[in-house]
């Protein structure tokens, strides 16, 4: 075990300094937009460049992987959704809390710390797991947060654009296909990649600490506990039991599944709620306080959760 917390505190240790460099007015709020930016538009790309290319492309288009984690998602979204839609949480803030309990923050905080803990084997499943969050988890999710308003069509558009604007796909595609094609880019252009992505990490976790501070400063409404407790739970402990039993069960039914990518598979479902949740609520009018909540429980506890899964699940 103690192994196991030398891999992962530094990663919530830097989410931790980012907390507390907002909360301390060390690193002022009109900052945060600017790593948010160079976190997406430029060092995860990056990364998520290097290690499409540097997978095999049979790990990138692993369809055991790609339709046990889209099957756990849906269900995530169908039970979240069921538990908490009632006369105080409407369609627009049950879809998101449906979303922020299925879509854990893989792109941000999965894919440096699985590669610290699982290694490069992790690239595939985690990378197919990225693509089904942002293109058909969210979009679906938005969707069903418009069926109170009536323009769910205007949202999923809107979604897929978000999605098309998104440089993260662009950049797993990208790599695949250098992938596929066994192509490498001129040396002075690979190191210049390598820079931006040996960023990403550190950048990407001090935001997260960073965009959670914000996010609690900013809220003022009392959201009662079992508004937002609950929700975290379902993504720390329902989330990973499923994908579990769900990976375990498709196994026995013959599909083509490793055990090592549902191994990874299942630890990505440990990690927290991921932290655009809340911007897309924001964009869409629900309860920004509660989604920023669940992400701040669930990132607080999944220090513990998450080093007890991989002790257990690795």
């Amino acid at each position: 075990m103690l192994a196991i917390l030398s891999v992962t505190f530094p990663f919530f240790a830097l989410v931790l300094c980012g907390y507390v460099a907002v909360r301390r007015k060390m690193l002022p709020l009109s900052a945060i937009p600017g790593l948010n930016s160079f976190v997406l538009f430029f060092a995860l790309p990056c990364m998520l460049y290097r290690f499409g290319a540097g997978t095999p492309i049979t790990q990138l288009l692993d369809v055991g992987v790609l339709t046990v984690y889209l099957g756990v998602a849906l269900l995530m979204v169908a039970i979240t959704t069921a538990a908490t839609l009632s006369h105080r949480i409407d369609w627009n803030n049950a879809a998101f809390g449906a979303l922020v309990a299925a879509f854990p923050n893989n792109g941000f905080m999965g894919v440096p710390l699985l590669l610290a803990l699982v290694g490069p084997r992790s690239s595939g499943p985690v990378i197919l797991s990225i693509v089904v969050d942002m293109v058909i988890t969210s979009s679906l999710c938005i969707a069903l947060s418009r069926l109170g308003v009536g323009n769910w069509r205007r949202a999923l558009v809107s979604a897929l654009k978000g999605v098309l604007t998104n440089p993260m796909p662009w950049a797993i595609a990208l790599g695949a296909i250098t992938s596929a094609a066994g192509l490498a880019l001129p040396k002075p252009m690979l190191q210049t990649v390598g820079l931006l992505a040996d960023a990403a990490s550190p950048v990407a976790l001090f935001t997260i600490g960073a965009v959670l501070a914000r996010s609690q400063m900013s809220t003022a409404d009392p959201t009662p506990l079992r508004e937002y407790v609950p929700v975290a739970l379902k993504k720390l402990v329902l989330h990973p039991l499923l994908m579990w039993t769900v990976g375990h069960g498709a196994i026995m039914l013959g599909l083509p599944l490793e055990r090592d990518a549902l191994t990874v598979i299942v630890l990505v479902a440990c990690l927290p709620s991921a932290s655009n949740v809340a911007l897309l609520s924001e964009r869409f009018g629900a309860n920004t306080g509660r989604i920023a909540r669940i992400i701040l429980v669930s990132t607080s506890l999944s220090f513990f959760t998450f080093s007890a899964a991989v002790a257990v699940f690795r």
